[in-house]
């Protein structure tokens, strides 16, 4: 058992090392600072000891997708956590149900998978009777082959945006999208790039443009993105939840 822990250990510092390294390289050839991009590692299906070793290993942030087995996570990870290790936010990046949301606004640190009123609004009560405040990001659906997707209209984001700025135990702080299956990524991360730029001059602090995952974080990068979220190219091959 401790061999095959220290094995996986390994094996996450080899694949971070690789990913860090061409995050850098990116960065280099956009001519952007690696300090201005925060690495979201996306531990969805992954076991908690995994994320406890990534904590270790440095990284501050983790996306999670499907609840209750993000809540169960965190909850484990608050008795395997090694000491002196700080705990990572919690981002849940998944499409998630109204009648749920006050579930996660009790343990999340970030949604960043926000696409209509009535889910900001869940995600407020959650928030109020939890007497914490979270942080939301509006995600942006750019349209494509990708039936079922979450994410508002372009056109709708600025009064979602008010919106969320105005309800109790929120924080609005920016955008994020998921770019359209088999398609160059780099026209929706160049229009969420000039949402962004939009909705900072109404809340200036909705500073975050969530862009990018294993497949396509470099041109992310070149596009804005201040958040990857990146999960395979750490972590491995993702097992099925079927």
């Amino acid at each position: 058992m401790t061999d095959r822990s220290a094995t996986r250990d390994e094996q996450l510092r080899r694949q971070l090392g690789v990913v860090e390294d061409e995050i850098a390289a990116a960065c280099a050839a956009a001519g952007r600072s690696r300090e201005d991009l925060t690495l979201v590692a996306i531990t969805k299906t992954y076991p908690a000891s995994d994320v406890a070793s990534l904590a270790a290993l440095g990284i501050t942030d983790v996306g999670e997708n499907r609840h209750p087995e993000a809540r169960d996570k965190r909850e484990e990870l608050e008795t395997i956590l090694p000491e002196g290790v700080t705990m990572p936010r919690l981002h849940f990046v998944g499409g998630l149900q109204t009648n749920k949301a006050g579930q996660v606004a009790r343990y999340a640190d970030v949604v960043q998978s926000v696409d209509r009123v009535k889910l900001a609004r869940s995600l407020s009560r959650g928030a109020e009777s939890a007497e914490r405040e979270i942080e939301l990001l509006v995600q942006v659906d750019f349209g494509g082959d990708d039936a079922g997707r979450a994410g508002a209209e372009p056109a709708d984001v600025p009064g979602l945006a008010d919106a969320i700025a105005d309800l109790p135990g929120l924080r609005l702080r920016g955008v994020m999208t998921v770019a359209p299956l088999g398609a160059d990524p780099a026209p929706s991360f160049e229009h969420l790039a000039r949402i962004a730029d939009r909705l900072r001059q109404d809340h200036p602090a909705a500073d975050i443009v969530s862009a990018g995952m294993s497949g396509d974080f470099a041109a992310a990068i070149a596009h804005g993105a201040t958040h990857l979220r990146i999960g395979r190219s750490i972590l491995g091959e993702r097992r099925s939840l079927q």
